[in-house]
């Protein structure tokens, strides 16, 4: 007896990928800030007002993919 899941082993792993990569994402968005007595110019570097943003996106669109993929039927229908 053939089980109908939504998903395929294809679409857990592009879930996966797309998870480790807002999650890195996320880290370079990350670090120290400014406070009242000190400022820090950091906070408005490239990384983490460009390139952190943008592979967050990146990762949401993977995972989106992923949801939408459609499973290939691995055994025909008799």
């Amino acid at each position: 007896m053939k089980r109908d899941l939504a998903f395929d082993k294809t679409n857990f792993i592009y879930l996966a990928i797309g998870m480790v990569v807002v999650i890195i994402g996320f880290i370079l968005m990350s670090g120290g800030g400014s406070t009242e007595e000190a400022y820090d110019p950091e906070i408005f570097s490239t990384r983490r007002i460009v390139i952190a943003p943008a592979v967050c996106l990146i990762g949401f669109c993977s995972m989106i993919y992923a949801i939408i993929r459609k499973p290939k039927d691995t055994e025909k229908e008799k």
